[in-house]
């Protein structure tokens, strides 16, 4: 056999220029065993976006469905096989079109006398043959793996050291010239002898459980495109990485001193169980045992010591020290983020503190009512990302939405305009309070007064301004104190004429006799000094002798998913690095006036969750740039840097966390646009000029500009700025880039003009337009046409629920794309920059971003285009 092998290895050599078919060696050249799984894995069915585990018995023994929990990753190895082998049965993977192979083998070639450059043309032409057959295909090759003699098996292995070695020399060196990823698994499985680590074995050459575990933790980040480095988010204050590993897998106990621990030791015990880890609450370690340690201890920090921890990860233990429960608690959601695996924490060492002391998401119940189960799910998203204020607005103009036992017609149905008969009951109110405290997150309940009370008119029969009214409010408020412990009542305050100057301070002094603290917004009503002002819209300095929370431009509702993301990470919450007196942190807010079809709409019109790592990321963090920013700065490297490296940490939270839920986001830090004009079109928005033609090549863009959304003058400009300095009416601009796919395929393309604002009652773009001012985008010469619109022409309505209008949640566009470079040509006219009214701004953007190119290769590696 090994001669017919070796003959074997000259021709497929000698032929891989060609590319011929792989050959189809004698049946009689394999075991029974191979045969067995051969035909196996022929007969199974195909299925999609498979990760193969391709090779001998290292990959054979492994069970990678199970071990990484994920029915996509498939077992292809053969125990005793060999690369010919490998091409053998090479048209069997070849045929499934994975999304990515795992390749490993070659220990039993150099076993079997087959020579090491030998070995080596075979797995180069295997990587050749696998690129042009399924050119999408991802292929890893993994190094192979060292051997240990100490067990006195396997003699013809166990003396290949140096062959081993120069084999996984070469694969990395040539992992380029053939397109392939090279994974190093020799160094981390090796002992100080350079041999296999007997830890990981019990013969010398096969692995045991801890080698298989091992595996899984190095190519995890490969087999799911994460970073290599567990994404912490929001980022430590401190981080420092170690080269030691804590097997997590092998932890029995979690070791607590104080018995003000038990609550989060509980915790982080059901945490462990969902990952299938049986683990016990401690007073004493057991020598000897990978453990966890939770202890209040003296941690320093230089503001909000409360809440601040230290955590330091070692091989054989985990420690996570903090003034207080709330500092257990924020370090544990970073030790989550660590355990990304279920196998091995990375070591390191955490020092860290929030920025900010108030970190708050608003949502507006008041409108468009959610279930519990909703609400529950958002605040433990936001317990997970340290959030540590849950504002509820109750009560609106629509519908008054919590439950009042003494005054039961403030929630009847008939005083309801939408969802009519949908509350929530004092019960259910004191259970929210509870699950936010579980999660050391304040429930700060906001009933409206005097405005956004038609609902309280409707129901009362009096304006709540009226001495009658005044004497209502008094005693819901009254009730209210008695019934919930919370420390704070936002009375609103805004938006209203103030018809009786007395109503806000009566109100705050009522409160206040409760010993209520107060806040309200601002710009607003004629509110005391002791009430607590919300920013919404007022820039400029503020009033050194008052406390403010900051929510000015951090209203999601207003962005689009792509800008709300590089805008929130651009904001200086309250125009500070960190909070202090005068500015207690910002609230991110979710207001959705429009009504919608069904409650999941509020999260996937909104970048919801998106949002929410943005702001926890800033507002823990600190920081922040001055100014009202919207787009990618092209012009500042540092800030794009710092975007890439969160946007890069915030697609992996999006792989990791939220599979099937909303979260309306695609990498956009790497594309980059030139941008030409400014061409005037004297109102005509469908004149075209010198980049519609094909001779236009070679000239200098008059700007640039980053992201998948570009937004070039904003409808609140000058205070937010767009990415033209000095834009015109009666003028229209280009804006153009490339991308390369590695094959011919149909493109699915988020693609936008002015995405429409959930709290106006804008139009719907008129049929066979993409909006009102002519915007037209090209991919490769040939316009993409708009889409159908559902509800073309159709007037703005608050209760007409947007249904289609934004790319985020209508189906993507689907366009013919070109092996090689794509090149994309978006045409951006406007006329007038006053729109027909107030619903009808005039937003001058665009949005284009691929999703499911895969192939597709940086933006940044564009050519020079037009």
């Amino acid at each position: 056999m090994r001669k017919f092998v070796f003959l074997f290895l000259l021709f497929i050599s000698s032929a891989a220029v060609a590319q011929v078919e792989p050959g189809q060696l004698a049946d009689s050249l394999f075991s029974t065993y191979y045969h067995q799984r051969a035909t196996h894995f022929r007969s199974l069915p195909q299925t999609s976006r498979d990760i193969i585990f391709l090779g001998n018995s290292l990959s054979d023994g492994g069970e990678w469905g199970e071990l990484f929990g994920d029915r996509r990753v498939k077992n292809r190895g053969i125990s005793g096989d060999t690369s010919p082998g490998v091409m053998n049965r090479l048209k069997e993977v070849v045929l499934r079109k994975p999304e990515k192979v795992f390749l490993l083998v070659g220990t039993n070639d150099l076993a079997r006398g087959i020579a090491p450059d030998s070995l080596l043309k075979n797995l180069f032409w295997i990587a050749d043959y696998l690129r042009r057959e399924a050119p999408l295909t991802q292929l890893y090759i993994q190094s192979i793996l060292p051997v240990n003699g100490r067990f006195k098996k396997f003699s013809g292995h166990t003396g290949n050291g140096k062959q081993i070695k120069h084999v996984n020399a070469q694969l990395q060196t040539n992992a380029a010239r053939y397109n392939y990823s090279f994974i190093d698994l020799h160094t981390p499985f090796s002992d100080r002898s350079g041999n296999l680590n007997a830890s990981y074995t019990n013969d010398g050459l096969h692995l045991n459980g801890n080698g298989y575990m091992l595996w899984k933790h190095l190519v995890f980040d490969e087999v799911f495109d994460l970073q290599a480095k567990p994404a912490i988010l929001p980022a430590p204050q401190q981080l420092q990485w170690t080269n030691e590993a804590f097997p997590l897998y092998q932890t029995r106990s979690i070791v607590i001193q104080d018995p003000e621990l038990q609550a989060e030791a509980m915790k982080l015990k059901s945490m462990l169980r969902e990952h299938g880890l049986a683990v016990q609450i401690k007073k004493n370690a057991v020598a000897g045992e990978p453990h966890i340690v939770l202890a209040i201890s003296s941690t320093g920090a230089p503001r909000l010591s409360e809440e601040a921890y230290t955590l330091e990860v070692t091989n054989d233990k985990v420690q996570l020290k903090a003034n207080t429960g709330h500092g257990i608690f924020n370090g544990v959601q970073t030790l989550a983020q660590l355990m990304r695996d279920k196998t091995f924490i990375p070591g390191c060492q955490v020092r860290d503190w929030p920025a900010y002391g108030w970190r708050g998401y608003m949502v507006d119940v008041g409108r468009n009512y959610q279930t519990m189960e909703m609400i529950k799910e958002q605040i433990d998203v936001m317990a997970r990302y340290k959030l540590n204020i849950f504002h509820f607005h109750l009560t609106e103009d629509i519908a008054w939405r919590l439950e009042v036992p003494r005054y039961p017609q403030l929630t009847a149905p008939e005083h309801m305009t939408r969802n009519k008969g949908a509350y929530y009951t004092v019960d259910e109110m004191q259970e929210l309070i509870q699950y936010c405290k579980d999660r050391h997150i304040t429930l700060v309940p906001e009933i409206d007064m005097p405005g956004h009370s038609a609902a309280f008119t409707r129901a009362m029969g009096v304006d709540m301004q009226s001495e009658q009214g005044l004497a209502y409010l008094k005693n819901i408020l009254s009730d209210f104190c008695d019934t919930y412990d919370v420390p704070y009542v936002h009375i609103g305050g805004d938006e209203v004429e103030i018809t009786n100057q007395a109503f806000l301070p009566q109100v705050t002094a009522w409160l206040h006799e409760r010993g209520k603290k107060t806040i309200g917004w601002d710009p607003g009503g004629n509110l005391d000094k002791a009430t607590v002002r919300q920013l919404w819209m007022r820039d400029g300095a503020v009033d050194s002798g008052q406390k403010y929370i900051d929510s000015r431009h951090l209203y999601i509702n207003h962005m689009d998913p792509l800008e709300a993301i590089t805008t929130i990470f651009s904001r200086r919450i309250g125009d500070r690095d960190t909070g202090d007196s005068v500015v207690l942190g910002g609230t991110l807010c979710l207001w959705h006036d429009r009504n919608v079809l069904k409650q999941e709409d509020v999260l996937q019109m909104n970048p919801v969750y998106p949002s929410i790592l943005a702001f926890a990321e800033r507002s823990w963090k600190g920081g922040g740039y001055p100014g009202w920013i919207t787009n990618i700065q092209v012009d500042q490297t540092k800030q794009q840097r710092d975007f890439q490296d969160f946007e890069n940490r915030l697609l992996d939270h999006q792989k990791s966390y939220f599979e099937g839920m909303p979260f309306p986001y695609a990498a956009q830090a790497g594309m980059t646009w030139k941008l030409f004009g400014p061409y005037k079109n004297k109102g005509d928005v469908f004149a075209s000029f010198a980049p519609e033609r094909k001779i236009f090549k070679g000239k200098k863009p008059a700007a640039e500009a980053a992201g998948g959304t570009v937004v070039l003058r904003h409808f609140w400009d000058p205070l937010v700025t767009g990415v033209l300095k000095k834009p015109e009416e009666n003028t229209t601009w280009y804006a153009t880039t490339q991308f390369w796919s590695d094959v011919d395929t149909t493109g699915l393309f988020w693609i936008g003009f002015q995405n429409l604002s959930r709290s106006q009652n804008s139009d719907t773009p008129a049929n066979g337009t993409w909006d009102n001012k002519g915007s037209a985008v090209y991919l490769n010469g040939e316009a993409i046409a708009p889409p159908a619109w559902k509800r073309a022409g159709q007037q703005g309505n608050p209760e007409i629920p947007l249904i289609d209008e934004g790319y985020e949640y209508r189906v993507p566009i689907a366009a013919p794309v070109k092996k090689g470079w794509n090149t994309v040509l978006v045409k951006l006219p406007v006329a007038s920059f006053k729109g027909r009214d107030w619903h009808n701004p005039v937003k001058w953007m665009f949005t284009f971003i691929p999703l499911d190119i895969r192939g597709l290769r940086s933006h940044t590696e564009t050519q020079d285009v037009l």
